[in-house]
């Protein structure tokens, strides 16, 4: 047996790739050890975190407990009290079953546990640290359990680098705690951050149980759905869809009390929507599934939050009727005639008017033969126009696929644009999306929405170099009701929102907004700060410039011209000279193209 390449992995490298699967970031180590808690039969249940679990988490139960056999074999592998043997996967009851949790988690951190059963004197006392037991002894303790993990990846200097801002991880954490205090309303929970009490939550029923979490308006905001059937049961609630948002919000389903993950739901729940929403706006929803374990399978993903039905389209089908069924009973859907003509109606303010003949106006000025830059009339007829729009059309199709390879073989920088450019040069709008001009020997083709945006950017950000940009006040102060967690998420960057020209105030469940940025007035107000929430949920800077430029970036994409908006001649000379005042002006903060400039010799390629 020589050159044998095959060997045992050492224990403590096992248990740390062990720890890969189920330890993935501080929200991990809440969700296995809340739901040991649960398995515990606690109805008071305890999470105290500090700098977003990276110093410390901590469960507090007061659940069954554990003697000192039992207290030490939980930190095993592959120990557990859930599963006896492999018949006992298709009839789970329970939350954690594969036994890795605590190995897995002190593979990696520091842990303290204190357990005890109820009736014992004394409970168990057991102190690890990367595997290895330091101390285990008796210890004066109450009933339940608690457990300490204290500097995750201490051990593996490469994980925890790549943790995030404290930000972000408490926001996993918060999403983990809505997901179990959720499925479980009937067991008190609170949650502590850094010594601060951030929610504190009841024994209750489902809907006062959202209503603890994201706010007392959502009870307003939702509608039950129920349907119960041999196979399943469904009941919960779905949002009005007035209600409906811009960014994925509170979206939960739940089989037998355990959250899942399921596409192919979220897709039916989303069709009964139909017609009813804007096609990218999310419902807020959480539905309850009850249906006997047998024909559910949860152990196809590490995590559990992915399962199988044995027949997903008879689930589908049940909750798509029964979601349609529920926006009808309650008036939410629109009624239909089909004996009507909608087009026909006449509208109210025209039904008592005369006819009127309408108006031939004739331009004495006209001259066929007087001809413009492009060889047509200058004042041309409609067919003329027509064939004029028909030839910018066709340009703009013919040269869109190799633009962007000519742009990117020049690689040009704004600031010679700006140098060559002549105001006195005519510009006109093409399709109410496109201004249309000409530099020297070259042909410049500008989209009006992302220009403007990128002028407004600008401007914004020299207003912040020299401190903060000016607020007007609103006669009539805008009141936005969030949940707690997007509260939060907003007093991180209070300051910074402020600096941006928003003058706010904040409530538990509540943003008060009473100035906005100034020369900003047509701004939708409820729009900015949900795509602000949206984009610092997926990317939360840290530093306070970044912060600042992606608030301006937002602000300025929502506030630019539209496409589709017309401009005058002034407005989009104007618009041409903020942009060519800019040195680098072509593309966007998000990097979309600005400017497509194609030179003459790019031209003549389309006429040979």
């Amino acid at each position: 047996m020589t050159n044998s390449r095959i060997k045992l992995l050492p224990d403590h490298v096992a248990n740390q790739i062990a720890a890969g699967e189920v330890v993935q970031r501080p929200a991990s180590v809440v969700k296995e050890l809340m739901e040991n808690a649960l398995d515990a039969g606690a109805d008071d249940i305890k999470l105290i975190v500090k700098d977003g679990g990276k110093t410390l988490i901590q469960v507090v139960d007061n659940g069954d407990g554990m003697n000192e056999h039992d207290a030490r074999m939980a930190f095993e592998r592959h120990a557990t009290s859930k599963i006896a043997s492999a018949e006992d996967l298709f009839h789970l009851q329970t939350k954690g079953f594969r036994g890795e949790a605590l190995a897995s988690i002190a593979a990696v951190a520091h842990v303290e546990m204190k357990t005890k059963p109820e009736d014992a004197d004394l409970g168990t006392y057991i102190k690890i640290e990367g595997s290895k037991i330091v101390t285990q002894e008796p210890v004066a303790t109450q009933k339940g359990t608690s457990i300490s993990v204290k500097n995750l990846f201490y051990n593996i200097p490469a994980r925890r680098k790549f943790l995030k801002s404290v930000q972000v991880e408490m926001r996993h954490i918060n999403e983990e705690f809505y997901r179990i205090a959720l499925a479980h309303p009937r067991i008190s929970f609170t949650l502590i951050h850094n010594g601060n009490i951030q929610y504190q939550l009841p024994k209750s029923n489902r809907l006062q149980r959202i209503s603890n979490l994201f706010g007392h308006k959502m009870q307003t905001k939702l509608v039950p759905v129920k349907e119960s059937t041999d196979y399943i049961k469904i009941d919960g609630y779905i949002g009005k869809p007035e209600n409906v948002k811009l960014k994925r919000g509170e979206q939960y389903f739940f089989v037998n009390n355990r959250f899942i993950k399921s596409p192919y739901l979220h897709h039916a729940l989303r069709s009964a929507y139909e017609g009813l929403i804007k096609e990218k706006s999310y419902p807020s929803y959480f539905i309850y599934f009850e249906i006997d374990p047998k024909h559910v399978d949860v152990n196809i993903h590490p995590t559990k939050t992915e399962i199988k039905f044995d027949d997903e389209q008879t689930v589908y089908s049940i909750l798509k009727v029964a979601a349609k069924h529920s926006l009808g009973q309650f008036n939410l859907s629109p009624s239909m005639d089909f004996d009507k003509r909608p087009d026909l109606d006449i509208p109210y303010e025209m039904q008592k008017q005369s006819p009127k003949m309408p108006d031939i106006k004739v331009d004495p000025d006209f001259n066929p033969f007087e001809e413009d830059d492009f060889g047509q009339p200058a004042k041309t007829s409609l067919k003329h126009y027509e064939k004029k729009l028909e030839y910018w059309e066709s340009l703009m199709h013919q040269t869109q696929a190799d633009a962007g390879d000519l742009f990117d073989q020049q690689q040009e920088t704004g600031s010679r644009l700006n140098d060559d450019y002549q105001e006195d040069i005519e510009a006109f709008q093409f399709l109410h999306k496109f201004i249309i001009t000409r530099r020297q020997n070259s042909l410049l083709m500008i989209h009006q929405h992302r220009a403007h945006r990128l002028v407004i950017y600008h401007k914004m950000l020299r207003q912040l170099q020299n401190g903060h940009i000016p607020s007007q006040q609103l006669i009539f102060p805008v009141e936005l009701h969030l949940t707690v967690d997007e509260i939060n998420m907003l007093k991180d960057y209070e300051q910074e929102i402020k600096n941006t020209g928003f003058d706010v105030q904040f409530d538990t469940e509540t943003l008060l907004i009473n100035g906005v940025p100034l020369e900003q007035k047509t701004l939708d107000i409820a729009e900015i700060f949900q795509e602000i929430l949206r984009q610092l949920q997926m990317e939360a800077p840290t530093e306070k410039q970044a912060i600042e430029k992606k608030l301006a970036s937002i602000i300025a994409g929502k506030s630019a011209i539209k496409t589709g908006q017309k401009l005058s001649p002034d407005e989009i000379k104007a618009l041409i000279k903020d942009l060519f005042n800019i040195t680098e002006n072509r593309f966007t903060p998000d990097g979309k193209i600005i400017i497509v400039e194609i030179d003459s010799k790019g031209l003549e390629k389309k006429f040979t």
